[in-house]
Protein backbone atom coordinates (compact mmCIF):
# COMPACT_ATOMS: atom_id res chain seq x y z
CA UNK A 1 0.00 0.00 0.00
CA UNK A 2 0.94 3.83 -0.38
CA UNK A 3 0.16 6.90 1.59
CA UNK A 4 -2.85 8.22 1.09
CA UNK A 5 -4.24 11.61 1.68
CA UNK A 6 -7.85 9.45 1.82
CA UNK A 7 -6.31 8.49 5.59
CA UNK A 8 -4.08 11.32 6.38
CA UNK A 9 -1.27 11.88 9.23
CA UNK A 10 -3.22 13.90 11.62
CA UNK A 11 -1.85 16.67 13.60
CA UNK A 12 -1.92 16.68 17.70
CA UNK A 13 -0.41 19.19 18.52
CA UNK A 14 1.92 22.64 17.94
CA UNK A 15 5.56 22.82 19.51
CA UNK A 16 6.59 25.85 19.28
CA UNK A 17 6.93 28.27 16.40
CA UNK A 18 7.78 25.78 14.08
CA UNK A 19 7.36 21.85 14.85
CA UNK A 20 4.12 20.10 14.87
CA UNK A 21 3.39 16.24 16.34
CA UNK A 22 1.16 14.52 14.48
CA UNK A 23 -0.09 11.01 14.85
CA UNK A 24 -0.12 8.32 11.50
CA UNK A 25 -2.40 4.88 11.73
CA UNK A 26 -2.23 2.20 8.64
CA UNK A 27 -1.77 -1.51 7.91
CA UNK A 28 1.61 -0.88 6.19
CA UNK A 29 4.58 -2.03 8.22
CA UNK A 30 6.86 0.38 9.52
CA UNK A 31 9.84 -0.37 7.12
CA UNK A 32 7.01 0.90 4.10
CA UNK A 33 5.82 4.15 6.19
CA UNK A 34 9.88 5.34 7.28
CA UNK A 35 10.76 4.65 3.62
CA UNK A 36 11.69 8.36 2.02
CA UNK A 37 8.74 10.01 0.45
CA UNK A 38 6.10 8.15 2.02
CA UNK A 39 4.54 11.53 3.06
CA UNK A 40 5.14 13.69 -0.08
CA UNK A 41 1.84 14.37 -0.89
CA UNK A 42 1.79 15.83 2.92
CA UNK A 43 4.63 18.01 1.86
CA UNK A 44 2.74 21.47 2.57
CA UNK A 45 1.89 20.05 6.07
CA UNK A 46 4.75 18.93 7.03
CA UNK A 47 8.27 20.40 8.55
CA UNK A 48 11.71 18.93 8.61
CA UNK A 49 12.01 18.09 12.80
CA UNK A 50 8.22 17.60 13.08
CA UNK A 51 8.14 14.23 15.02
CA UNK A 52 4.68 11.50 13.49
CA UNK A 53 3.86 8.81 16.10
CA UNK A 54 2.78 6.00 14.34
CA UNK A 55 0.70 2.76 14.48
CA UNK A 56 1.66 0.10 11.83
CA UNK A 57 0.63 -2.84 10.49
CA UNK A 58 -2.46 -3.71 12.70
CA UNK A 59 -0.70 -4.01 16.01
CA UNK A 60 -0.11 -1.99 19.08
CA UNK A 61 3.05 -1.23 18.85
CA UNK A 62 4.25 2.19 18.35
CA UNK A 63 6.98 3.75 16.63
CA UNK A 64 8.29 7.44 16.12
CA UNK A 65 9.86 9.20 12.98
CA UNK A 66 11.20 12.69 12.64
CA UNK A 67 11.16 14.53 9.50
CA UNK A 68 14.08 15.01 8.00
CA UNK A 69 14.18 16.69 4.64
CA UNK A 70 11.25 18.92 3.07
CA UNK A 71 12.46 20.14 -0.32
CA UNK A 72 8.91 21.40 -0.94
CA UNK A 73 6.87 18.47 -2.82
CA UNK A 74 10.50 17.15 -4.10
CA UNK A 75 11.62 14.68 -1.40
CA UNK A 76 10.38 14.15 2.02
CA UNK A 77 12.06 12.16 4.17
CA UNK A 78 11.83 10.75 7.35
CA UNK A 79 13.97 8.72 10.34
CA UNK A 80 12.98 6.31 12.50
CA UNK A 81 13.70 7.44 16.29
CA UNK A 82 12.34 4.18 17.95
Amino acid sequence: MAYSTDNPVKKISQMGASNSLWYYTDGDAIGTIDDDNYFLSSHAELKVGDIIFVNSGGNAAVDILMVSVNDSGSNLDTVLLS
